[in-house]
């Protein structure tokens, strides 16, 4: 039996405002509620890179669904690994949060994210409720 593939936030259902289609009602409330403030942000607007791509150049064999075999990766590039917050503003990120499964990728992306911009005085909000994006918002407010 094959394991059906994550689209994204269990149980999330998309909403569009201002012809954007967001991932999920969480999503939705803090973009309008962010207006609603008058803050500047992007949505989804910046890539972060939180590691570079690179070169393995002693022997890496990898087994593939499609070959009995072994594939030869030795000296491939091995892609960067990125991130992109929900929302960004000047000094700040937002990264809307409800259930996140126990097998998500999402907790060690966010650990080498937050690696990659420590010298920076970014502040990082996760919120999973409509309370807690409220809160955000006025720490924003507030100069974070």
């Amino acid at each position: 039996m094959r394991r059906k593939k994550s689209t994204g936030a269990v149980n999330s259902k998309k909403k569009t405002i201002d012809g954007i289609t967001f991932a999920s009602s969480l999503e939705a409330y803090t973009y309008a509620k962010l207006k609603e403030a008058g803050i500047d942000f992007e949505y989804e607007g910046k890539t972060f890179e939180v590691l570079p791509a690179f070169r393995y150049e002693a022997q890496y064999l990898q087994s593939t669904s499609k070959k009995k075999e072994m594939s030869d990766k030795t000296g491939k590039l091995v892609r960067a690994v990125t991130y992109k917050p929900d929302f960004v503003g000047e000094g700040w990120v937002i990264e809307c949060k409800g259930f996140v499964p126990s097998n998500h990728s999402f907790p060690l992306r966010l650990k080498m994210f937050l690696d990659s911009i420590k010298d920076q005085n970014i502040s990082v909000y996760i919120p999973k409720n409509q309370t807690q994006v409220n809160e955000v918002i006025e720490h924003i407010k507030n100069g974070h």
